[in-house]
């Protein structure tokens, strides 16, 4: 039989064309594009990714919280030595080993009051979007009405599930709830069905804004009165300096209004890519009759992931029990860093760019992130020069419009840069804002 030489032989080729029509669209490159920037740029300072602190990283603490979660189950749950194995070698249940320690850090850091079966523990908080899209979309007519700009994950996980995302308007104190009230009834009027409203607030994801007390309360009988449902993300709430944290939209859902988002990521470790979703909604005319959301998002996680690794789950599971379920207590150190950091940052922009004509940026009170506004166009291309020529990076904030704003802002990511580097990077940024203000003074 006659070798076929190297250069014969006919290889595989896709039609891009004939792909999923999400791999097609600019959002899918967000997430990829900071790791190769900063995979080419490694000594650039990076004020891209919104990654937690790391400077409290101990790899002893990832075994004493094993140790921890271990003596829970054979001494708290009266496992055998022979079970407690099992837990953590076997595929486990789908919705979760730590359920339960999910439902009661809930209630101690949130005054949330969920039960453990409405829970659903999940590979980071990516998966938990995914499910509820996934379960939520039925037809060519669903959609979901999300803030403008938007954390590109959830544009993401829209796409795979072939959701339309229509954007809201953002205020200076979040999602602007007439912008949403006006909408919700256009679209329905057009012969869209609206499943939800995805929605940060707590220092939004990228904006870092914050809604008032009055304009939860609001959303919620607006939810009520319109019969939507909406997803609370709350990945920074617990990040919060203040004396006292506002509560959640899900701690003051009296109707079953609120699909809750939480994610193990910013807290407690993302290496382990624990999330979780508290999903309690009836859903009524199953074959199988009434059951929970929670129910339902279960089986799709079946097909997906099978089930969120046991190991890291008792990973979080350790560290919530060792803090007593309070992942508000177990990120004191943190939060104080993030309080600093974004101080810093603030200030520092004030004395180097507070004089600048057409330069802004807003003062969040909390989370990782500050906008900052410019008189020129912010773009990848923009932010490659920055890595190579100014040695930093940031996120141009066209992508959390879906490009089709955003073109004059970048955001600044607070959360794991030591002071002295904060410093020198705000000086390689101002050293590039100046470096694309000169044209604009020449020409005056």
């Amino acid at each position: 039989m006659r070798e076929i030489p190297e250069s014969e032989i006919a290889r595989a080729e896709l039609d891009a064309a004939t792909l999923h029509a999400s791999l097609g669209d600019t959002s899918m490159e967000s997430m990829n594009l900071l790791n190769e920037v900063a995979g080419t740029y490694p000594d650039a300072i990076s004020f891209a990714a919104g990654r937690p602190y790391e400077g409290f990283y101990d790899v002893a603490l990832i075994h004493e919280y094993l140790r921890t979660f271990c003596a829970h189950l054979r001494d708290d749950l009266g496992m055998s030595q022979a079970a407690v194995a099992r837990a953590l070698f076997q595929y486990g249940d789908t919705k979760g080993v730590i359920a339960g320690l999910v439902a009661r850090s809930l209630a101690v850091d949130e005054g949330i009051e969920a039960a453990p079966e409405s829970v659903v523990v999940t590979v980071g908080c990516q998966e938990a979007m995914f499910l509820v899209l996934r379960a939520l979309r039925a037809g060519d007519r669903d959609a979901l009405l999300a803030p403008s700009p938007t954390y590109v994950g959830l544009t993401g996980a829209a796409l795979l599930a072939d959701l339309p995302v229509l954007p809201v308007r953002t205020g200076e104190q979040g999602i602007d709830l007439d912008d949403l009230a006006d909408r919700l009834r256009r679209e329905r009027a057009a012969g869209r069905r609206v499943r939800a409203c995805y929605v940060t607030p707590d220092f939004a994801n990228p904006v870092g804004v914050s809604m008032p007390v009055a304009d939860r309360h609001r959303l919620l009988d607006l939810a009520a009165a319109e019969d939507l449902l909406l997803l609370e993300d709350n990945a920074y709430g617990l990040l919060n300096s203040a004396a006292e944290r506002p509560p959640t939209l899900k701690a003051l859902d009296k109707g079953q209004r609120v699909v809750y988002l939480g994610s193990f990521a910013k807290t407690g470790m993302p290496g382990a890519r624990v999330g979780y979703v508290v999903a309690g909604q009836r859903v009524t005319g199953g074959r199988g009759g009434d059951v929970l959301l929670a129910d339902e998002l279960s089986k799709i996680k079946s097909m997906l992931t099978v089930n969120t690794p046991p190991i890291a789950q008792a990973v979080i599971g350790g560290k919530l029990l060792t803090h007593g379920c309070s992942m508000a207590a177990a990120n004191r150190r943190e939060t104080e860093v993030y309080r600093r950091n974004l101080q810093q940052v603030l200030d520092g922009l004030d004395r180097r760019l507070g004089d600048r004509a057409g330069v802004s940026w807003n003062a969040p009170t909390g989370g990782f992130f500050v906008v900052v506004t410019v008189p020129f166009t912010v773009d990848d291309a923009l932010l490659a020069h920055a890595a190579r020529r100014h040695g930093v990076l940031f996120t141009p904030m066209h992508h959390f419009y879906g490009s089709t704003a955003g073109h004059h802002q970048l955001r600044l990511s607070i959360s794991t840069l030591a002071p002295e580097r904060i410093e020198q990077g705000l000086d390689r940024i101002a050293a590039l804002v100046d470096e694309c203000l000169a044209p604009r003074a020449a020409g005056a």
